[in-house]
């Protein structure tokens, strides 16, 4: 079974996978969310972890799944929310707090790649309030994760960069702004709801054990962690 995502989390679900009673086996594919759902739609992965904002509706993934699976009966499950935001330089010296910060001239960015859902939000809130991307001094230097522009703030290379806020936590040399909580959710054809994988996968995202492991990472909002919130 192949599961497409960026996020810790998808690791730990496949090792509880591969130590369920059903025995099965499963490979993370770490690819962002627009690639995750082409290769649902095309029959190369059977699991996509999504978290895709539409600005104009201030909702998370629907939208893009009805879209991107035209057609095609989908779940959605509840993974987590997380929280996503600015990393900066310890103790924040440029003061950098807000979108329109970016388009500072003493500011450098690093983006992310085109397709993952760290860079729809930077585009959606870009659109939202009449931006140009232009006049971000590194909009078009881009990084594969959430590791990655960490890092990369953290060398003194860039001043600011979006991402998640437990990243933030295992990078020295850096802080976070948080901007926006976001949805990360798990999209599965409907027809497969009765396959042996797809109950393994509600049962251990349900279960008290995995949600513990979650809890010890931090920064997850398990509240609704394993439910079915939308039939698409």
């Amino acid at each position: 079974m192949v599961i497409c995502g960026q996020d810790v989390l998808l690791d730990i679900l496949t090792r509880y996978l591969e130590r369920h009673p059903s025995g099965i086996s499963a490979l993370r594919h770490n690819v962002g969310s627009f690639k995750g759902l082409m290769a649902l739609y095309q029959g190369k992965a059977h699991m996509s972890a999504v978290h895709l904002w539409a600005g104009e509706r201030d909702l998370y993934n629907i939208p893009y799944v009805r879209r991107l699976l035209p057609g095609i009966p989908t779940l959605i499950v509840h993974l987590a929310q997380r929280m996503q935001g600015f990393y900066v330089a310890r103790g924040n010296p440029k003061g950098i707090q807000s979108w329109e910060d970016l388009t500072r001239p003493d500011l450098r960015f690093i983006n992310r790649e085109k397709g993952c859902g760290t860079r729809v939000l930077l585009d959606e809130q870009i659109r939202r309030l009449g931006l140009d991307s232009r006049q971000i001094n590194g909009y078009e230097e881009e990084e594969f994760s959430h590791f990655a522009v960490a890092s990369t703030v953290a060398r003194g290379e860039a001043d600011v960069g979006l991402g998640n806020e437990k990243t933030s936590m295992q990078v020295r040399e850096i802080d976070f702004v948080p901007l926006q909580k976001e949805r990360y959710e798990l999209v599965m054809k409907k027809e497969d709801i009765n396959k042996p994988y797809f109950q393994a996968v509600l049962e251990i995202l349900q279960s008290p054990e995995f949600k513990k492991e979650l809890q010890g990472l931090g920064d997850y909002d398990l509240t609704d962690t394993g439910k079915i919130v939308a039939d698409v």
